[in-house]
């Protein structure tokens, strides 16, 4: 199995990914999944054997790094390939000088996720997109 995880420029295709999962799957609307940040960010993208199958979004917010968009194929969920694209993103932050926290909204059927990862839920939970979020932390 051949899993890169890199940062690139081809937002289109992180995007696209962004589309099936976000748009197609969970029922978010177009207006809430494409904004004008993607210009300003780094975004991580994940290639197994050749084929994008996930994504992530990286902005600096001074001292704060945030990682959003985070999305993985059906099909190559459960088998390790998010915790890869999230340590991958934590990494970035780390190389960054300045950034001294990682922050997230995690879906909250997610969490479990992230907190295996390290992450700390506070505060409520919010709506974002018609979906059940609340705020996750990593001290860097």
């Amino acid at each position: 199995m051949s899993l890169v995880i890199a940062v690139t420029d081809d937002i289109a295709t992180c995007r696209a990914l962004r589309r099936v999962v976000f748009i197609e799957e969970q029922g978010v609307s177009e207006a809430d999944e494409v904004d004008d940040l993607d210009g300003q960010a780094v975004h991580l993208l994940a290639w197994l054997e050749g084929r994008p199958v996930g994504s992530a979004r990286l902005l600096v917010q001074g001292a704060v790094g945030k990682i959003g968009r985070v999305c993985v194929l059906a099909d190559q969920r459960g088998t390790g390939l998010g915790a890869a694209l999230m340590r991958a993103a934590v990494q970035e932050f780390g190389a960054m000088p300045g950034v001294a926290k990682v922050k997230l909204g995690a879906q909250t059927h997610a969490l479990g996720f992230y907190e295996k990862l390290g992450f700390v839920a506070q505060g409520p939970v919010f709506d974002d997109a018609g979906i059940p979020h609340r705020e996750m932390v990593l001290l860097l």
